[in-house]
Formats: structure tokens, C-alpha cells, sequence
């Protein structure tokens, strides 16, 4: 925990996170300027060409592969550590389609009478057809969206907007990605020929669609089976190894997570106050459950963050019903504290 704000807090992880997505748009930058070259022997393509496609194409399956870990992480937990940086690939998705439009710019508009900006939004105005219509304008409204999502990704702006609002308008994302697809999409049809660019477009797009769907068909189901009972069924104490947790999901509500110290159980909020990272997956250090984002504590028994810190947490009930945890999904008010639960104890 810190009081004082820092322009990126790096740790191992975000280094090696930030070095393996470094490296893979390299890669795939040199890839793809080296293949289009050779499949394109007639020089349709020219160079400047060729780099405007690699950039743009690689903010788009970045962009793609943004929007697939949330479901992902929800589907299969092993996808949890691409989720706690995103904020990075988000950076770098935001700068790799700002070097697109500066190529884009730097050829198409170049040796324009007037200011190549002005240029770029009056060559074409035909609004109101299909096959025609000024597809950059959807690129703009998406890299304005990219930019403003990415200079707000400190947490400087989170705690200045508030979570909720700043949640909300990185919920914008989405509409980011629609203005991508629309964007290559009506770019596309000016080409008079079939090309990979059409399927590529129709498979990511049809794939961040159907993993959200299953995601949130799968969270329907648990919530489904949970309103059918008060109590929810948690498990025997062996489920919780000790010093680790098991979160368990509420319906209408964020998870629980249900912690086993020194042979208690405790049950508070999963989401962290500070950035809503998954306290479950954290672990108990000094008797306080950590953060595994940015080490943020909570005691177990109130939810309360230690002096000075003012952070609280919603507690809950737990009792030992037939050698089984039950959990009473009705909360306490954040700070109220709750006895840990014995596993001697029964109800």
C-alpha cells in the first residue's frame, strides 16, 4: 500500500508482462512487413502501405485479445495473470494504432493543399450510403477512445473519478472495438477483391461475442442455482487450504472470499477497495489478506485496512452445518466485525 502516487509502479510481473507484449508486436510488426513483401511481388503494396496495415492490423488483434481475457479469466482462472496488468496492453494496443494513423497520414495526406487533418476529414463525406461511406471517421472516434482510455489508466484518475465512474468510461472499450470493426470492416469493401482481412475481421469479432456470451451464461446458471436457497453450500474445511481462500459467488452481489487462518474461517468482499483486484487470490501476511495487484490489507475478523488506511470491507456469516461451510450471502455493513468460524464449531 502506498499513500503517494508514482507514474507506474513496476514489479517483476509487470516487467515480464510488459516484455513479452513488447516482444510479440515486434515480432509480429517484422512478420508481417516480410510476408506482405513476399507475397506481393507485383509491388501493389508499397512499403508505406505495408507498415499502415501492420500497424493497423496488430492494434486490432491486440485490441481483440483485450477484450477475450475478461470472459476468459471468468471461464478458466489460469488467465488470471494476463488480467491483472491489461492496463499495459491497453497502453500499448493505444500507441501501436497511434503510429497507424500517423502513417496514414504521413502518405495519403502528405502532399495536401490544406492541413492534412482538415484533409482527412473532408476527402469523403458520402454519409449516406453503405459501400462508400467515410469509414475514417470510425477510426478516429475509435483512436479517441483508445487515447482517452489510456491517459486516464493511472490510478490517479481512478481514485479522482471515483471506481464507479471510472469504470463506467472504461467500459467505453467496447464501443472502441465496434468503431475497429466498423472501421476495417467498410475499409474493407473498397477492395475489389477477397481477401484474409474479411475472415480475419468476422472470426475475432464472432469470437469476443460468443466468449462473453458463455461467460455470462455460466455467472446466469450460478446465480440461478443460488437464489434457490438462503444459505450457500461452500464446502467441507478441507476445500479452503490454510492461509488461502475460496471465493464463492453471489447472486446480485460481487464474490466472497472465504479465508482459512490458523485453523479459522473468515468470510469478506473479494473486490479490493482500490482497484476491485481479487483479494481470493491474495495472500494472509501479517494477518491481513493482500492485494496481489498492488498489496493492498484488510484484517480478516472486520475487513478493515490497518492504520492509517481507512479502507473497508463488507464481513459475512459462516457456520459448520454437518461438517460443511455455509455462507450467508447477506453481508454486514463494511468494518462490522464477525467472530472467525471454528471448524469445531456446529450449527
Amino acid at each position: 500500500m502506498s499513500v503517494a502516487y508514482k507514474p507506474v509502479g513496476w514489479n517483476t510481473n509487470k516487467i515480464f508482462y510488459d516484455l513479452v507484449v513488447g516482444i510479440a508486436v515486434v515480432l509480429y510488426l517484422v512478420v508481417f512487413m516480410s510476408l506482405a513483401r513476399r507475397v506481393s511481388p507485383d509491388a501493389r503494396w508499397d512499403d508505406a502501405s505495408i507498415e499502415m496495415r501492420a500497424y493497423g492490423s496488430c492494434a486490432f488483434l491486440m485490441l481483440t485479445l483485450i477484450l477475450c481475457i475478461g470472459p476468459l479469466s471468468r471461464l478458466d482462472k489460469r488467465f488470471l495473470p494476463l488480467l491483472y496488468n491489461r492496463r499495459h496492453f491497453g497502453v500499448m494496443t493505444c500507441l501501436v494504432a497511434l503510429m497507424h494513423a500517423r502513417h496514414v497520414l504521413a502518405w495519403y495526406f502528405a502532399f495536401s493543399p490544406i492541413d492534412p487533418y482538415i484533409a482527412l476529414l473532408s476527402s469523403n463525406t458520402s454519409y449516406g450510403r453503405a459501400i462508400g461511406f467515410p469509414f475514417e471517421a470510425f477510426g478516429i472516434c475509435a483512436l479517441a477512445v483508445l487515447f482517452v482510455l489510456a491517459a486516464t489508466s493511472h490510478d490517479f484518475w481512478l481514485n479522482c473519478l471515483s471506481p464507479p465512474v471510472w469504470k463506467a468510461m472504461h467500459m467505453s472499450i467496447y464501443a472502441a472495438y465496434a468503431f475497429v470493426v466498423a472501421h476495417v470492416s467498410l475499409g474493407a469493401l473498397l477492395t475489389p477483391e477477397t481477401h484474409a482481412l474479411h475472415f480475419i475481421v468476422s472470426v475475432c469479432a464472432c469470437c469476443v461475442a460468443c466468449l462473453h456470451v458463455v461467460a455470462g451464461a455460466r455467472e446466469v446458471r450460478q446465480e440461478v442455482k443460488e437464489l434457490s436457497s438462503g444459505w450457500i453450500r461452500v464446502g467441507p474445511p478441507e476445500r479452503v487450504a490454510e492461509g488461502r481462500a475460496v471465493i464463492v459467488s453471489v447472486a446480485g452481489q460481487d464474490s466472497v472470499a472465504i479465508f482459512r487462518h490458523e485453523g479459522r474461517f473468515s468470510a469478506i468482499a473479494n473486490a479490493c477497495k482500490h482497484q476491485n483486484g481479487p483479494l481470493g487470490e491474495g495472500r494472509i501476511i501479517d494477518g491481513c489478506v493482500t492485494c496481489p495487484w498492488h498489496g493492498y490489507q484488510y484484517r480478516l475478523e472486520d475487513g478493515c485496512a490497518p492504520a492509517p488506511y481507512t479502507e473497508k470491507l463488507a464481513t459475512y456469516d459462516l457456520r459448520l452445518i454437518e461438517g460443511e461451510i455455509w455462507l450467508d450471502p447477506k453481508g454486514h455493513a463494511p468494518g462490522t466485525r464477525v467472530e472467525p468460524l471454528r471448524q469445531t464449531e456446529t450449527a
